[in-house]
């Protein structure tokens, strides 16, 4: 029965080439959008490397500084603040630190190139992992030295000594001062902030990390938990440890309120965006993105049932002729399921191979250095089995209602 039921679908897709590109199309391209969005949101937010632990890392990237007459400041925290309220909590397995790139001028001979860089503790080799290609990261003896020593990803060491060239033990002199590479690593987008750079460093070669005395400064923490389970009891203590810093504050200082989270990075990407009013920004974020992407598949689902509709209202000949033979409501409206369905897997497959060459061709022609798009399966299948219901739903009621008519109606075309 099911074989007979394909045939037909088949011959049915064929003889109505027009239903079934319009059907083909709105399938694919919706899904093809929804899998390639995903895919981009994937990049952004989900474990990826260098941080493939960030379900149980937060983040510290921003210290609020509030005057009691209305006026702030805020930006990345000091080193000073960091020694004084991050590295003294307990709860942490591991703590590292990281500044916001910023881009330098490194020199070779008369030749000169324009990489970021980026100033680190010996903690942030711990809580991030990445792929040493060459040599090793610096520690804290390197920082206890004094050491200009530096880490460089592999982009830089191909444009600065030559490509796939050893460069450990090698000098790199950025800004007049020569830095001693004793690392090579795979590098990562430029959209992973707290952790991409071409060049990384010991905080104590930053001319200013050390003289800050403020709290505001050039560095975010990242803090990495034993278990997913400890998240929670990090937030509370850090929080804690911001109250005390606060009650400290003299009564003659300027800003006497300090506001500072360690939150997820969706939460405090979302935190960002919305001046701190989402507490946790996952519910949110999600709720928002699962509205969108369902708006977004109802305008095309809508067309596809009146196409449907129209569909079944054309062939309303074919299933007087089939009545009058002998056929069953029951046989008739699974014809229709069988091919409500199988076009929705035909649609569903272009629109799987379709994002694969458009995340193969990003990837491929780099879009930005190092992008790593990837398809998001659990995405792929909650959009097919959406798309599959709404096909099903836009089929099956008027093929029910067209298979209870009278054959003799039916062979007139009488409206469902």
């Amino acid at each position: 029965m099911l074989l007979n039921y394909l045939k037909i679908t088949w011959a049915v897709m064929k003889r109505r080439k027009f239903y079934t590109f319009i059907s083909l199309f709105g399938i694919a391209t919706t899904l093809t959008v929804l899998i390639v969005l995903a895919a981009f949101l994937d990049h952004l937010f989900a474990p990826n490397y260098p941080e493939v632990w960030r379900n149980r890392t937060l983040y510290i990237q921003q210290l609020k500084e509030k005057s009691d007459k209305g006026w702030s400041r805020s930006g990345p925290m000091s080193l000073r603040f960091i020694r004084d309220h991050v590295y003294t909590l307990k709860t942490p397995a591991k703590i590292g630190i990281s500044s916001t790139p910023n881009t330098t001028n490194a020199y070779l001979g008369a030749q000169k190139f324009k990489f970021y860089i980026k100033y680190t503790d010996a903690g942030f080799w711990e809580v991030t992992q990445f792929d040493f290609l060459e040599g090793r990261p610096y520690t804290q003896q390197n920082i206890d030295n004094n050491d200009f020593v530096a880490v460089i990803n592999d982009r830089t060491r191909d444009n600065y000594f030559g490509k796939g060239a050893a460069a450990v033990g090698k000098f790199i002199e950025i800004e007049s001062i020569r830095y001693r590479v004793i690392g090579v690593v795979r590098g990562c987008p430029i959209t992973r902030l707290n952790t991409a750079s071409d060049i990384y460093m010991p905080y104590n070669c930053s001319k200013t990390a050390q003289k800050v005395t403020e709290g505001t400064g050039e560095f975010a923490a990242i803090l990495l938990a034993n278990d997913v389970a400890d998240l929670p009891k990090i937030k509370a203590e850090y929080a804690e440890t911001i109250a005390r810093a606060q009650e400290a504050i003299p009564k003659s200082s300027e800003y006497k309120y300090l506001i500072s989270k360690a939150t997820g990075f969706l939460e405090g990407f979302v935190s960002d965006i919305f001046d701190g009013a989402q507490d946790n920004g996952k519910p949110f974020f999600f709720t928002v993105i699962a509205l969108f992407a369902l708006f977004f598949m109802t305008l095309p689902a809508l067309n596809l049932v009146n196409l449907n509709i129209s569909r079944i209202l054309e062939r309303a000949s074919e299933i007087g002729i089939r009545k009058a033979f002998g056929a069953s409501a029951k046989r008739l409206i699974g014809q229709f399921i069988v091919e409500n369905v199988l076009i929705t897997l035909v649609g569903g497959l272009l629109a799987l191979l379709l994002s694969g060459a458009i995340i193969y061709l990003i990837n491929s022609r780099q879009l930005f250095e190092y992008i790593d798009l990837r398809i998001n399966w659990t995405v792929v299948f909650a959009a097919f089995s959406v798309s599959l219901a709404f096909g099903l739903l836009s089929g099956v009621y008027p093929a029910w209602r067209m298979s209870k008519l009278p054959a003799a109606e039916a062979l007139r075309g009488s409206e469902v």
